[in-house]
């Protein structure tokens, strides 16, 4: 159960987590500057095995539209995708990813409107920061330090996620509840020390609470997630700002799962998390800016 008694053990026992200062930094391409508060970045999937169906684009104009109507509602990044990190999603080749995100990326960027490129392929990539993206959501472990010099080459931010394999798409086994977040910390700082070194400075962390692929939708995941979002904080420690996705749990809200990002929007902010990556921009935004007052 969340109550006052919870969260204060929790914030109590890391409480240098919690007060730990994060570095700030800016994305010269899109003219960006972030700080120590919350921001939005909307997503939109150009994968139709996506499960969250009203992300999904399939065509060049109905991505631009998302994204000038996300960027409106209070986004100011959007996350594009070409491949779907679900269990049950098709992979997708690194040429057929580039074929459908380049574009994407070009009229967004044509539009005024700031692009994350999701993906773990390294070429994918190197292509999207060429077509403008301002950051990399790297959704994968990295072989070496390639994809970060590419990412200072473009002066660009870079999302590291945790994943249990070595990317998204792994059907591995998570580590137990009590030792994931030493591991995701010990991750980070190997990540870390490469991205710094190879020059990247603009730089998320995310924990990667959107794949459990292995824990079916049901109220184990949720209680998975609930606890994890709650913990975010902990990686302020790293001193870089916390990026979370947000979960939408049908089996908790059923046929109203397009409300489900509102709740874990209330647990992300009391998390201090810096960066929520939002499927519902619209009804995600009143939240930052109510708790944000």
């Amino acid at each position: 159960m969340i109550d006052p008694d919870t969260l204060r053990s929790m914030w109590e026992r890391h409480a240098d987590a919690l007060s730990s200062p994060i570095r700030t930094f800016d994305l010269p391409a899109a003219s960006l500057a972030f700080d120590d508060r919350a921001y939005q970045m909307g997503v939109i999937n150009l994968s139709p095995d996506s499960s969250y169906r009203e992300s999904i684009c399939l065509s060049v104009s109905q991505a631009l539209y998302r994204g000038r109507r996300m960027q409106l509602e209070g986004a100011c990044l959007v996350d594009v995708g070409a491949e779907s990190t679900g269990a049950m999603a098709s992979a997708v080749r690194a040429e057929d990813q580039r074929s459908m995100l380049l574009p994407v990326v070009d009229a967004l960027v044509d539009a005024g409107v700031p692009v994350s490129a999701e993906t773990y392929q390294l070429e994918v990539a190197e292509e999207a920061l060429l077509h403008g993206a301002s950051v990399i959501n790297l959704t994968g472990r990295p072989q070496g330090s390639d994809l970060y010099r590419a990412v200072a080459r473009h002066q660009a931010g870079v999302i590291i996620c945790y994943t249990a394999g070595e990317d998204a798409r792994d059907d591995v086994d998570l580590p137990d509840r009590d030792r994931l977040v030493m591991d995701q910390l010990s991750y980070f700082r190997d990540q870390l020390d490469l991205a710094l070194v190879a020059g990247a400075e603009r730089i998320w962390i995310d924990p990667g609470f959107g794949f459990y692929n292995r824990l079916p939708d049901g109220p184990a995941r949720v209680a998975y997630q609930i606890e994890s979002m709650l913990q975010a904080f902990r990686f302020r420690v790293l001193g870089w700002p916390v990026c979370v996705t947000l979960p939408s749990p049908v089996a908790m809200f059923k046929e109203e799962v397009r409300s489900a990002e509102t709740c874990f929007a209330v647990l992300a902010l009391l998390s201090k998390a810096n960066l929520l990556r939002s499927h519902e921009v619209a009804r995600v935004q009143p939240i930052i800016e109510t708790l944000s007052r």
